[in-house]
């Protein structure tokens, strides 16, 4: 059912050949008809609408008037020649104006001729014109695809337009293309599908999403084809997520011992919250089912994700399993090595650090201790994938901030035992659900979803530069109650000689309101050696200083409950998910928190949007959605370039209603015919099987 036509490469359509076919694949990554057909429309103009002289506007867009040319007159010479036309209607008069293509205006626009003229207008010198409209005479207008209805508008770069492929050369292309293959193109979704969502099929989605004659049809082809889209997706990731169920056997971590029992009863200072307690459970019925657990675990800043995955790994320890946990940074290893050994005893469970800077000697021992199993748990960097790094029987990986890992990276941790061992995936960063149903939609996903009781809220306000001196205030009130403060200034990663100077005259003015020997600053930034920031944040972390200035996020990633107030300098140049992962570095303590977000007075609308959201509300979740609609799911995560987002028309942002019937379709297609054996299956069993290099069913069955 998938027809070979339309893996057609582009350069044999009549039209192109290889030099416009080169130029194709490598500014829009158009290879074949396929592609070409999957280019859409970026929006649309309604050619349906005709105005008057006396309605244009300074903030008019593309428009058409009926009209009729009352003069036409050549102007300047040489590169200046231009022809400029006097265009009449019964309300006023306007210019039409051509700078190229003159021989074919001087023979064809016709004085004293009426005609329907399309294009942008602009106001210049008290009057407005319209340059290179788009001229049809009036009584001889004839349909045609995109001229009386919803026009297309194609993206296109400036390479196209040298190839004479602008939206309009895209237009003609794509026009051309579906003639000579509509007929052609297979249904790929089931008809009892099509028929549940008065979906239109595909072939007609294709043509009116094109070409669409109304509104309505316009709709019709866009739910069609966005369900598609994420339709496929959902079927591949559910898909992935079965044949892993089915291949990869797990370790079965059968009971609870001595180590969990103990740590829960005499070692942890707190009571769980109700969703720790739930993560907690779902994990232990992973483990027990002898299938590898992959399951991610989402949860604030704060929110106790490091205790579940402590009581996982002591979980595995019970049932004789090592277990290690990884982190982006050597930063946050180390604050995880601190949490962690700060919760337990040697007696009740043995656990080391391995990072880059670890010495070699150190390393020996330690390769050697982990082989023998005198290691129960291990915590790193990317250095615990090294091949070196041997573990006698590892039953569980933790993984923090998974983003930040290749694939690669991670496939080498789960390679380091016959049985693969168990993920736990942590991320800090609140993903919107439907963010998560696209990129982990292979994973089970657990949501901590409460903070610890007795954290209070943390307050957010937001301070413009003239209100400066009342936050200098607020800091010394707060530094007077034996607290600490961060403040952090933006990271631009084109000029960290720019973030350098412009954090050196932040310091200037902090040391004339903060002066020693009252007072001390810690420095954190970029272009220092790291034993120079290891020195100041311990100076910090230890109360030495009161205040700890930084440019970068990540060098403020450590864990001093003594800190009650954020300051983030600049906070409109941050995103949403930054600046609300900075004001959960403080509210780690009992006392009430303060994060306090500086601006200049001049904000664009989305930087309002964005410190308004922080003030009003703590919930991530919530700020999570918000900055995917500002944003865009690439960059909240880092994926722009994973090709797992790569959606040519929907908008997770906005379909979060079709991305959730796709998805359930497809739970409940596999639920039904786990094997997709049904005929009405075969174009997706075709689909999966060409992805997966022709690994057919029977083979993982």
């Amino acid at each position: 059912m998938f027809n070979p036509v339309l893996d057609t490469p582009v350069e044999f359509l009549k039209g192109v050949g290889p030099s416009r076919a080169d130029v194709l694949k490598k500014d829009l990554g158009i290879f074949t008809y396929q592609d070409l057909l999957s280019h859409y429309p970026f929006r649309y103009i309604d050619r349906t609408k005709y105005f008057k002289i006396n309605q244009i506007n300074i903030d008019s867009q593309y428009i058409q008037i009926i009209g009729r040319v009352i003069g036409k007159k050549v102007i300047g010479d040489k590169r200046a020649k231009r022809i400029v036309a006097v265009f009449k209607d019964e309300t006023g008069i306007m210019e039409l104006v051509w700078f190229q293509s003159l021989r074919w205006v001087e023979d064809h626009i016709t004085v004293g001729a009426a005609y329907v003229a399309f294009g942008k207008p602009t106001f210049f010198n008290g009057t407005f014109s319209i340059s290179h409209p788009e001229m049809e005479l009036y009584q001889n207008r004839q349909v045609g695809r995109g001229n009386l209805t919803l026009q297309p508008v194609y993206n296109s770069t400036e390479k196209l337009k040298k190839f004479n492929l602008d939206s309009k050369g895209l237009q003609r292309l794509i026009a051309g293309l579906l003639d000579q293959v509509i007929q052609q193109v297979p249904e790929n979704l089931p008809a009892y599908i099509i028929d549940k969502y008065q979906l239109p099929d595909k072939r007609i989605a294709l043509l009116n999403v094109h070409f669409p004659k109304n509104q309505k049809d316009l709709n019709a082809a866009e739910r069609r084809l966005k369900f598609e889209e994420l339709f496929f997706i959902q079927l591949q990731l559910l898909h992935n997520k079965q044949l892993r169920q089915l291949k990869f056997k797990g370790v079965t971590f059968d009971k609870v011992g001595e180590k969990v029992n103990r740590f829960y009863n005499e070692f942890l200072p707190f009571e769980l919250t109700n969703a720790q307690k739930r993560v907690v459970k779902e994990i232990r019925l992973d483990t027990q089912r002898g299938v590898q657990m992959n399951r991610l675990v989402q949860g604030d800043v704060g929110s106790g994700k490091t205790a579940v995955a402590l009581m996982s790994m002591l979980l595995a320890n019970d049932n004789g399993y090592q277990a290690c946990m990884m982190a982006p940074t050597e930063i946050l290893a180390r604050q995880h090595y601190a949490s962690i050994t700060g919760l337990v005893s040697d007696d009740l469970v043995r656990v080391a650090i391995l990072t880059g800077n670890t010495k070699k000697k150190e390393r020996t021992i330690l390769h050697e201790q982990l082989e023998n199993g005198e290691i129960d748990i291990l915590i790193g960097t990317h250095a615990l994938i090294e091949d070196k790094v041997q573990f006698k029987n590892l039953g569980l990986v933790v993984i923090d901030e998974q983003h930040r890992f290749g694939v690669e990276q991670r496939a080498k941790l789960w390679r380091k035992n016959v049985i693969p061992p168990h993920i736990l995936v942590m991320t800090a960063t609140p993903i919107p659900r439907t963010l998560a149903m696209t990129l982990y939609g292979d994973l089970d996903v657990s949501i901590i979803d409460e903070l610890p009781a007795g954290r209070k809220p943390i307050e957010t306000r937001h301070l413009f530069e003239g209100q400066r001196l009342r936050m200098f205030g607020f800091m010394k009130q707060e530094i007077a109650k034996g607290r600490q403060v961060y403040i952090v200034y933006p990271l631009i990663k084109e000029s960290e000689k720019l973030d350098l100077l412009h954090l050196e005259a932040g310091i200037e003015q902090l040391s004339y309101h903060f002066p020693r020997p009252n007072y001390q600053i810690s420095i954190v930034h970029g272009q220092m050696a790291n034993i120079d920031k290891q020195f100041e944040m311990e100076q910090f972390i230890a109360g030495k200083s009161q205040i700890m200035v930084a440019t970068t996020v990540i060098e403020v990633g450590v864990n001093v409950p003594n800190a009650s107030v954020m300051v983030i300098e600049n906070a409109e140049r941050f995103g949403l998910s930054q600046l609300h992962q900075l004001r959960g570095r403080v509210g780690r303590g009992a006392e009430q928190s303060f994060c306090i977000l500086m601006s200049s007075n001049r904000l664009s609308k989305e930087g309002k949007v964005r410190l308004e959201t922080m003030v009003r509300t703590n919930n991530g979740f919530e700020i999570s959605e918000i900055d995917l609609q500002l944003r865009g799911p690439g960059d909240i995560t880092g994926t722009q370039q994973s090709g797992v987002l790569d959606l040519k028309l929907a908008d997770l942002a906005k379909d979060q209603i079709i991305l959730s019937e796709a998805r359930n379709t497809v739970i409940e297609l596999f639920a039904e015919d786990p094997q997709l054996e049904k005929i009405e299956h075969a174009a997706l069993k075709a689909y999966l099987q060409k992805l997966n290099r022709g690994i057919s069913f029977d083979k993982i069955s």
